[in-house]
This record gives structure tokens, C-alpha cells and sequence, in this order.
């Protein structure tokens, strides 16, 4: 099992990740000639945020003092970050005691309302379902099942995306973003790591993927995060060829970090065209993983 320290990360090793991203053109400061090191200098840091560089040198080692929020807004403007990284930042900045975090970890509530399966379920033709912070999967519908993965007929531990990403052989096949699916996947992962360091289930999650895949570990060791809210996400299903789909995200009332993720097309479009024929397949039993390509009506194809 991964050490619970490692899956998180430290303040020192996101502060120095984020760092080596900045240049110091984008901080406004002139520059100096050729660099050891690319970003900037823990002195350059220590000037923009206003603090003397031996206390910063102290939070990069972690040697200092919970620093207060005004620290941490200023490290958060003079590393760029946006609402993703400062919330990250702040998390590892604060992380809960040990003990505290293990009980909250043990306790964690996964289970949904049965009302809420059936809102999913409830949805006729869009993929939906509802997703925790660990990538699990702990709702879906019939498109959904269709589209990403067969849900009903994996095991518990099998419904998760990160798994699906990383583990699964067809992934590259199903998701054509699979290098930017990838990238989302472990910022989401590492979030959830800044909240939850003692989490056993992700404890055990970012083990098996740092063991199975080397993209994954390379990708981990950048300390990008990231939050799921909207955006284009493109598959590929055998039956229904390519189909470019928006997706937007809805915090789940009353569940810490569950999310309701719904796929749709523009109306009119190739994609909902495909979507429809996806869910007559569906209805009929026929949208396997080894269909055959149905070419839509003359004249359109999926995109």
C-alpha cells in the first residue's frame, strides 16, 4: 500500500512544483541572465509574497508554522494558481491531525439515496451518473453503461474511472482525448488527496495505478489538480463510430465531493443522432462493446 504522506504530497513539494512553472517574465520581474533552474527562485517567491526567504525556505521544508491565510492568498497570486490549486494549496497548507483524518477516512459516505439512483436512472437518453472524488462510479444509466463502460457487469472496484483510464487496454480506443482524460484524472485524484490523506481506499487506489501504469506515475509527480465542471470529452463506440459530447457537473446535495456528470449533444447534431441510435441499442439489448459500426442517415456522420 502507498505511504498516505506520499499520495498527498507536502506544502515544500507543491510550492516547488508550482514554482518551476512561473518564469519570471509572467511574475513581472526583470530577468537575470541564464538559470540553474527553471521558474523562479525561492528568493523571488519570498519578495513577491513579501515574506524574508528564510521563512519561506522554511515552509518549502516544511520547517514553519501553519502560514496564515494572507500567506497563503499571496503565494496563491504569485504562483498563478487558479481556484483549483489555491483550494489544493490550502489543504495541504491545513492538513487535518492524523487521527481526526483516519476516523473521517474510515467514515467516509459513499452510499447514495435510493431517490438519487433513480434520478439517474430517470435520465432517458444522456449518459449520467454520479461520481465521487476517487473516481468511483456509484451510479449510472442505461447510456452511460452503453457508452463508457459496462457498469452493471464489473465489480464494485472495477466501477472506476481512473481504473478504466489507466488499467483498462480499450481506454485509448473509447476515450480519443485519452492523454488530456488522463491528465483530469490524476488532478481529480490529487485533490482528493489533499482532502482526504488517510483515506485507505485511495491509499490503496493511487498504489495499484502508480504500480500499473508509468504514465500515471509521471503524471502524479507533476502535482497538477484539477475539478470537474464542464467542458467537450470525445468517445468512440463501435456501434455508433466517434461522437463529440459537452458535459456538465453538479455537486450532489448533501455529499461531500459527489458528483452528478450528464453528457449531451446539441440538438440536431450528428453526436445527438448518435446518442439516440445508442439508446434504440440500448432498449433492444444490441449496443455491445463488439457491435458492428451503424453508419448514421445519409448525409451525417458522428463527430
Amino acid at each position: 500500500m502507498a505511504d498516505p504522506i506520499m499520495i498527498a504530497g507536502s506544502l515544500g513539494d507543491y510550492l516547488r512544483a508550482r514554482r518551476a512553472l512561473v518564469s519570471p517574465a509572467d511574475a513581472g520581474l526583470p530577468a537575470t541572465g541564464r538559470r540553474r533552474v527553471p521558474g523562479l527562485r525561492r528568493e523571488e517567491v519570498a519578495e513577491l509574497v513579501g515574506l524574508s526567504t528564510d521563512y519561506y525556505v522554511r515552509l518549502e521544508q516544511g520547517r514553519a508554522d501553519r502560514p496564515s491565510d494572507a500567506v497563503l492568498d499571496a503565494l496563491g497570486r504569485a504562483l498563478r494558481l487558479g481556484p483549483a490549486e489555491r483550494a489544493h494549496l490550502y489543504d495541504l497548507a491545513r492538513p487535518p491531525r492524523r487521527a481526526a483524518a483516519r476516523a473521517a477516512a474510515g467514515g467516509r459516505a459513499d452510499g447514495l439515496r435510493s431517490t438519487l439512483r433513480q434520478v439517474v436512472e430517470a435520465v432517458p437518453t444522456a449518459p449520467a451518473m454520479i461520481m465521487n472524488d476517487r473516481n468511483d462510479v456509484l451510479a449510472w444509466n442505461g447510456p452511460a453503461a452503453a457508452l463508457i463502460a459496462d457498469f452493471p457487469n464489473l465489480p464494485p472496484r472495477e466501477r472506476n474511472m481512473a481504473r478504466r483510464i489507466f488499467l483498462d487496454p480499450d481506454a485509448r480506443e473509447i476515450h480519443l482525448d485519452w492523454n488530456e482524460a488522463a491528465r483530469t484524472t490524476v488532478g481529480i485524484l490529487r485533490m482528493a488527496a489533499g482532502r482526504h490523506p488517510h483515506d485507505p481506499e485511495l491509499v490503496r487506489l493511487v498504489g495499484e495505478l502508480s504500480l500499473g501504469s508509468e504514465t500515471f506515475r509521471k503524471l502524479w509527480a507533476t502535482h497538477h489538480v484539477h475539478e470537474k465542471t464542464h467542458g467537450p470529452k470525445r468517445f468512440r463506440h463501435p456501434a455508433v463510430g466517434e461522437l463529440t459530447l459537452g458535459y456538465e457537473s453538479f455537486q450532489v446535495p448533501g455529499a461531500a465531493h459527489h458528483l452528478l456528470v450528464i453528457y449531451t449533444a446539441p440538438p440536431g447534431s450528428p453526436a445527438e443522432e448518435a446518442l439516440n441510435l445508442l439508446g434504440s441499442l440500448t432498449a433492444s439489448g444490441a449496443a455491445s462493446r463488439t457491435a458492428p459500426v451503424i453508419t448514421p442517415r445519409a448525409g451525417s456522420t458522428a463527430s
